[in-house]
C-alpha cells in the first residue's frame, strides 16, 4: 500500500502536519539523518532539525505548501544526530484529505551531498589550475570561439607590455599578430578550434613599444565539461635570445 511505498522508498521522505510537527518518516530519511522515527515524531521540524541560518526561509516552503503553493527543487541542509551536513533537494507538497482539506506537506527529497561535495572539488580544481595558469613561467593565453581573448597571464603580459585588461575581449589576431602572420596564426587557431592542436608554432608577437618578439606555440584546444570545444589554450615560450644566438 501507499505507506508501504513510502516507507520503503529509496528517497528520503518526511511530512508535517499543519502545525509543522513531524508525522511522516521514512527508512531512508532515518538512514541520512540517523534520527528514528521514534525519535522525530511529534517534533517541530523546523525548529529541530534545520540550524539556524535556514529556518526562516525553510519554513516559509513549508507554509507555502500549507496554503497549496507548493515549491520544488529547494535546496535546504538537514543536520544529523552526529552534526554532519546532508544537503537535500526537496520537493514540498501539499497534502489534502478526501474532502480536499489542507491537513500538512509531504516533502520528497533527493540527498545531493556528495554532487555538492563533487561540484565543490571541481571549483576548488578550477581554482588551483587558474593559480598555475596566472603564476606560470611561460606566457599563457586563452580565445574563445569567436577567436577573443579570454586568459592572458602575467607572463604574457610581462613579455608583449599589454596587460589583461588591455587584451581580453580583442580579436587575438587582427590586434595583436602583424598582417604578414595573420593568416598562418589564425589558420593554426582555427584548427585547434576543430579539435586539430599544433605543437612548436613559430610566430612574431610585437610588443606594445613595437619590438619583435619570437613565440613557439602549442595550441591545445579547451573543451567544456560536456566535451564540447569551447575555444583554445596558447602555452608559448620566448624564444627571442635562442633566435638572436
Amino acid at each position: 500500500d501507499l505507506r508501504l511505498l513510502i516507507d520503503t522508498a529509496n528517497a528520503p521522505i518526511f511530512g508535517i502536519g499543519a502545525h509543522g510537527r513531524v508525522n511522516e518518516w521514512n527508512r531512508k530519511m532515518a538512514a541520512i539523518t540517523g534520527f528514528s522515527k521514534d525519535e522525530v515524531f511529534g517534533k517541530d521540524l523546523v525548529d529541530e532539525y534545520i540550524s539556524d541560518e535556514f529556518r526562516e526561509s525553510v519554513r516559509q516552503v513549508l507554509d507555502d505548501a500549507l496554503h497549496g503553493q507548493q515549491t520544488d527543487n529547494y535546496q535546504v541542509p538537514l543536520f544529523t544526530k552526529h552534526g554532519d551536513r546532508v544537503e537535500v533537494l526537496l520537493n514540498a507538497t501539499t497534502r489534502v484529505d478526501a474532502a480536499g482539506t489542507i491537513v500538512g506537506v509531504v516533502g520528497v527529497g533527493q540527498d545531493i551531498t556528495a554532487i555538492n561535495d563533487s561540484q565543490a572539488e571541481l571549483s576548488r580544481l578550477a581554482n588551483d589550475l587558474q593559480l598555475v595558469i596566472e603564476a606560470a613561467n611561460a606566457p599563457i593565453f586563452g580565445i574563445d570561439t569567436n577567436g577573443t581573448v579570454n586568459e592572458w597571464n602575467r607572463k604574457a603580459a610581462a613579455i608583449t607590455g599589454f596587460s589583461r585588461e588591455e587584451v581580453m575581449g580583442k580579436d587575438l589576431v587582427r590586434r595583436f599578430i602583424t598582417p604578414e602572420y595573420q593568416d598562418s596564426v589564425g589558420e593554426v587557431l582555427h584548427k585547434a578550434l576543430q579539435g586539430e592542436e599544433t605543437a612548436n608554432f613559430e610566430f612574431p608577437l610585437y610588443t606594445k613599444d613595437g619590438e619583435r618578439v619570437e613565440v613557439l606555440l602549442n595550441a591545445t584546444t579547451r573543451r567544456s565539461a560536456t566535451g564540447a570545444i569551447v575555444g583554445v589554450v596558447g602555452v608559448g615560450q620566448n624564444i627571442t635570445e635562442l633566435k638572436r644566438g
